[in-house]
């Protein structure tokens, strides 16, 4: 049986056991200025006198007779049997506490030079409010809470060691062979289990490959517009960002030669081009694989939501087609099951694994053993499978909802680019409305889009706006297209 809990630690109150002032008021002046200075909450339980006498290494009595000089004042309140607490009566009588000088720096904080660089050229990454129509939102109330904590009740039971522990870095064994079954099942991917390693998201596996592949200088080909945060990652390593232009095939290999033939890597999102939605044809994949092998460059995939393909059967991987071993495959579970769970991994060709885990033992103290175990058992019962199902179909109803409800209110304005995969699409605007003050508009509504600028190093051919519509009922998707509207109305208005 747990025992009750014993209140707060107070060891922020020194004593002075030779000051002129007693140990009893030294106690009693510090717990006053707590309680005025709003550190000890209205209603919060003191320790018990005979635990606070035994932290400050004095007699129970100096406790006691400190708690009655408090109760005379009506700063704290005795419950019989329960212990003792801040008085409910200053709820209403407690000063405001003085608000602190804001200090004025009198210098530029000095940076490391790669971050002072690097936040120079940072992207802002786009806002995640649970609301229409952000983009990445999975549907959080189709997931199964049940199962899950069936699954997490049963990890949590097994003994501490297992679950209390330092995990292993490179991940553990179990979930990287369900990974490893799945990709070979779903998404065409031949690999060793032993090749799978698991990072906390996918954003730390793209600072991990920058910080394993790129030396400050090195041109990194990256998709224009395209993905802001492994952007960021790279910019952090030192790369040479050399945007390249992508059309309704992918990414423009061509462009890409021209601009920068000798490139050391190249970031590509082939399954569902991040923004625009594109699919990378075979044509452009072959002509890719070609450039990184003359080149000796390699190719990060990241395929951050290419299992919800809903229409047709989903496009072979980049990583499948890959006979030379260039291509870096990383997956996140922030899409497939939820963000919170802060759980990716990425597959490494052979002649890199070695490396990567080389790096992983010395900086990466792993990712929690239990969330690992839950997951590997949600893949191998077959949930993950089954919730994927699920998702597909659920996320093609959402979608065309939208291109419903935008055909009843927006047509005329907005042009809804239709998607057979993922979680978001994207709509280009009429003559005359401008995205960015379009987006602030709808902000101002409580609809979150984001302009495909915004997703650009470069200028874009078109702008236009990102509609996020896997994580939203009929309802609030009918609602945000209604509050677009009223946006779309604001901007004539003015």
């Amino acid at each position: 049986m747990v025992k009750r809990e014993e209140g707060v630690l107070l060891q922020s109150i020194v004593l002075d056991r030779e000051g002129t002032h007693g140990l009893s008021v030294q106690i009693c002046v510090g717990l006053r200025e707590l309680i005025l200075g709003g550190a000890l909450k209205v209603g919060e339980r003191l320790p018990a006198t005979r635990t606070l006498a035994q932290e400050f290494g004095v007699a129970r009595t100096t406790i006691v007779e400190s708690f009655e000089r408090l109760a005379a004042e009506g700063l704290v309140e005795t419950r019989v049997g329960a212990g003792t607490y801040v008085s409910r009566a200053l709820a209403s009588e407690r000063p405001a506490p003085a608000v602190a000088a804001v200090a004025v720096p009198t210098a530029k904080v000095r940076l490391a030079q790669a971050m002072d660089s690097a936040s120079k050229l940072f992207g802002a990454r786009l806002p995640h409010q649970p609301r229409a129509f952000t983009t990445a939102m999975p549907a959080f109330d189709a997931f199964p809470m049940a199962q899950w904590a069936k699954l997490s009740g049963r990890h949590w039971r097994k003994p501490r060691h297992q679950v209390l522990g330092y995990p292993d870095p490179h991940g553990e064994a179990a979930l990287r062979q369900a990974i490893a079954a799945h990709l070979r099942l779903n998404r065409g991917i031949a690999c060793e289990w032993q090749q799978i390693f698991i990072v906390a998201g996918a954003q730390q596996a793209f600072q991990l490959l920058a910080a394993t592949l790129i030396n400050p200088g090195d041109k990194v080909w990256f998709e224009n517009p395209g993905a802001i945060g492994a952007r960021n990652s790279l910019i952090l390593s030192g790369a040479e960002i050399v945007p390249v232009p992508v059309d309704e095939s992918g990414l423009v290999v061509e462009a890409g030669l021209r601009r920068a033939p000798d490139f050391k890597l190249a970031f590509v999102t082939p399954a569902h081009q991040q923004p625009l939605g594109a699919k990378m044809s075979l044509e452009r994949r072959l002509a890719l694989l070609e450039a990184a092998q003359a080149s000796s460059a390699w190719i990060i995939e990241d395929d951050w939501d290419g299992e919800f393909c809903f229409q047709g059967a989903p496009m072979a991987t980049l990583t499948s087609i890959d006979l030379t071993g260039r291509v870096i495959y990383v997956g996140t579970f922030s899409k497939t099951l939820f963000p919170s769970l802060r759980l990716g991994f990425l597959v490494a060709p052979r002649q890199l694994a070695e490396q990567i885990g080389i790096c992983r033992d010395a900086c990466s103290p792993g990712v929690p053993t239990a969330l690992q175990g839950i997951v590997a058992d949600f893949i191998v019962e077959g949930h993950f499978a089954t919730h994927v199902r699920r998702m597909r179909k659920l996320y093609q109803e959402r979608h065309q909802m939208l291109i419903d409800a935008a055909a009843t209110h927006l047509a005329g304005d907005l042009d809804i680019v239709p998607t057979h995969t993922g979680m978001h699409t994207i709509a280009y605007l009429r003559d005359g409305l401008d995205a960015v003050a379009l987006t602030q508009a709808a902000a101002g509504r409580g609809i979150t889009v984001a302009p495909i600028s915004r997703f650009g190093l470069e200028p874009v051919e078109r702008d236009g706006l990102v509609l996020g519509f896997s994580g939203f009922t009929p309802a609030q998707i009918q609602a945000g297209v209604l509050g677009l509207r009223l946006a779309i109305d604001d901007l004539g208005a003015r």
